[in-house]
């Protein structure tokens, strides 16, 4: 189940088929059962990309080998470098350079970025950063706090820190020190399976989930930044379900989402989820095994009081693995890597009636994982990892119209080329794309405005 183990063994065939609202132009295996009705969550609330979020609520997806394609895209519009097996990938504010985070060599890569508004962007490594032992053979997601300031790195229990200027500037001493939770201070490697981290957008808190532990730690790293680091800044950790993964933080600040691949005993996720549990032979799936949930978590409380700030769990499709905020923060996306598909849910009925919360599924390529919103929150673009290499399938980055999502149209405007395992994205300001293509050793630089238009 987790990001560094093999894949697992599937021995029976899927019976459980994923709603495909939205789906591409060819599905390579499966079927999609029909949706919910519509208009059994009250209300509509602003899309924010010219499209209001539909009242309908629909069933989370189920396990599925199916996948859906659109028409090639090449790869116009897109620059490379390579690195050594970019795990993490982050931007700064101002979208001068970027960071790619390689667990093979331990290291941080600094990028010089180009325009990303032109219609060939430029990417270039300027240098490495050695990443202490024993975190840098585990360091894995990354971001850069808000103000700009500092690039926080996920490993081990906890995260590093490090100064942007002087790893933009290449002078010493750019790794500041680690943020760690007290119960694991000592542990070697991937003691708590530290994977993505996010931070508030105040840059005082930072927030690291432990795919190990099923939870999310919270950091003061403004007292840490301030008295030292390693426990200092330790606040407590978040409760969530099995091989807790993807994080994103709402615009307003408001909220914290998490996902986690596998439901946990207690969690009692809401929603309007397909029966039974995976039981077939799809990729990375066990059988039996039931699906994951996206958690809805008060930001502030979690600064405060982690161990209570979860305020709502929703099914999330079979395998969910990263979460991204889009259109204002009002969409909130999902991957569901073991569904193939991608998940929209409106972000104000995840706060007030979360059963009904889910108003899109989008059927995209082989295992989907990283995402990104792009163009005012018009377009997705997901990481079709093929991971697990299904058979028949190819990894690749499918680019969704988030108005035909919302509208129940064919939403995949087509497909571009990648390197193998695409993963992480980070969006810079500019509308540069970086991809994190893992098992291909290079970080790719697209240029957001010469994708297709929404339509």
């Amino acid at each position: 189940m987790g990001r560094r183990g093999a894949a697992r063994q599937a021995v029976t065939a899927c019976v459980l088929a994923a709603v495909a609202l939205g789906a591409g132009t060819a599905c390579t295996s499966g079927s999609a059962s029909p949706a919910a009705s519509p208009g059994t969550a009250p209300g509509t609330a602003a899309g924010g990309s010219g499209v209001a979020l539909p009242a309908r609520a629909l069933l989370s997806p189920g396990c599925s080998a199916a996948t859906a394609t659109g028409v090639a895209l090449g790869s116009a519009g897109t620059a490379s470098v390579q690195t050594g097996n970019p795990f993490g990938v982050a931007a700064t504010p101002d979208g001068r350079w970027g960071f790619a985070v390689s667990s093979a060599t331990g290291s941080v890569e600094v990028l010089r970025l180009g325009d990303g508004t032109a219609s060939a962007p430029t990417v270039t490594k300027v240098r490495s950063i050695s990443l202490p032992a024993p975190l840098g053979p585990d360091a894995t997601g990354a971001a850069v706090t808000p103000d700009g300031k500092y690039l926080l790195v996920a490993g081990g229990s906890g995260a590093l820190v490090i100064s942007v200027a002087r790893a933009e500037a290449g002078t010493a001493g750019a790794v500041l020190g680690s943020l760690t939770s007290p119960a694991r201070a000592g542990s070697a490697g991937a003691a708590g399976g530290a994977i993505e981290v996010a931070v508030s957008p105040d840059s005082r808190f930072a927030f690291v989930t432990l795919e190990y532990a099923d939870e999310a730690v919270v950091f003061n790293l403004a007292e840490s930044l301030t008295n030292g680091f390693g426990t200092s800044g330790y606040v407590g950790a978040i409760p969530l379900g099995q091989a807790t993964v993807g994080m994103a933080v709402s615009p307003d600040g408001r909220w914290l989402y998490a996902t986690s691949e596998v439901a946990a005993s207690g969690q009692q996720p809401v929603g309007l989820g397909s029966p039974g549990g995976c039981s077939g032979t799809v990729p990375g799936a066990q059988a039996g095994e039931p699906p994951g949930t996206l958690s809805v978590i008060d930001l502030r409380q979690a600064e405060t009081d982690p161990g209570q700030s979860v305020t709502a769990t929703v099914d999330a499709g079979y395998q969910p693995v990263r979460v991204v905020t889009a259109a204002d923060g009002t969409q909130v996306w999902v991957t569901a890597r073991a569904s193939d598909d991608v998940l929209c849910f409106a972000a104000s009925r995840l706060a007030s009636d979360p059963a009904h919360a889910l108003v899109a599924v989008v059927r995209v390529g082989s295992e989907p994982v990283g995402l990104a919103a792009v163009r005012d929150g018009t377009l997705l673009v997901v990481a079709d990892s093929n991971r697990f290499s299904a058979s028949g399938q190819n990894s690749a980055l499918s680019v969704v119209s988030v108005p035909a999502a919302l509208a129940g149209r064919p939403a995949i405007l087509g497909d571009l080329t990648t390197g193998l395992f695409p993963r992480d994205m980070a969006v810079s300001p500019d509308g540069t794309l970086l991809v994190a293509d893992y098992s291909a050793g290079r970080v790719q630089a697209i240029a957001t405005a010469a994708l297709p238009a929404a339509g």
